[in-house]
């Protein structure tokens, strides 16, 4: 049996708008095992990002749990879920998020320096990213000397750098035109295939779409598995 790297039990989120209560997940069951790509898919609204947010650990359920590789995050501290961000969790973003005073190489290194590894092996691993993902010779660029396709990848270095267990992506070509948005998915099937890494996406993206081996659904909350 494959090993789960989430498991979310009757996860809900509830805010409230003056009287009114809002449900923004209702009861999700979520078991996304070691090497899925899973993609989940739906309206704005819907409750995607804030799933993502709930498993990611930016925010706290109403109710409900969340495991990640074997603990329940919703037992901890703030500062533990700091720590639980920093090595469990890789994030990418639909408008990469890098810092734009930073050289590529230094927005990868970023995570290690927070992770408190030594220059030598800083300086080992990010050069090893940056040609994972195709970008060692744009590794002394700043952002906005780099293409969209080009920012992205180097998120995604970033968000691998502590070998995280779990990526979570939040509509990652949005962004992006077609074509880089093909190369974007051929990178994360690539590290879904030699490195088994484990990927939740959310996107309206069909292109992304047909490369996840799970499709999962969500309106108003409620979370399907989609028969795509």
């Amino acid at each position: 049996m494959a090993e789960n790297i989430v498991e979310t039990e009757e996860l809900t989120k509830m805010y409230r708008k003056g009287k009114l209560e809002i449900v923004a997940l209702r009861d999700v069951n979520l078991r996304v095992s070691k090497g899925d790509i899973i993609c989940v898919m739906g309206p704005s609204g819907s409750g995607k990002t804030t799933l993502l947010n709930m498993i990611g650990g930016l925010d706290r359920p109403t109710k409900g749990k969340v495991v990640i590789d074997g603990v329940d995050i919703t037992k901890l501290d703030e500062s533990q879920l700091a720590s639980y961000r920093l090595e469990k969790i890789g994030f990418i973003f639909q408008f990469y998020n890098l810092f734009p005073v930073l050289t590529s190489f230094e927005n990868v290194e970023l995570p290690l320096i927070l992770a408190k590894k030594s220059r030598d092996e800083r300086k080992k691993r990010v050069y090893s990213l940056l040609e994972t993902v195709g970008m060692t010779e744009r590794a002394n660029h700043k952002p906005d000397e780099l293409s969209g396709g080009e920012q992205q990848r180097v998120a995604i270095a970033r968000a691998l750098a502590n070998n995280p267990a779990l990526i979570l992506a939040d509509e990652p070509t949005g962004d992006l035109d077609s074509e880089n948005a093909k190369m974007l998915m051929n990178l994360v099937k690539e590290l879904n295939q030699n490195y088994s890494q484990t990927f939740l996406i959310v996107t309206h993206d069909p292109l992304v779409v047909q490369e996840c081996s799970k499709i999962y659904t969500i309106r108003d909350g409620k979370l399907e598995k989609s028969s795509g």
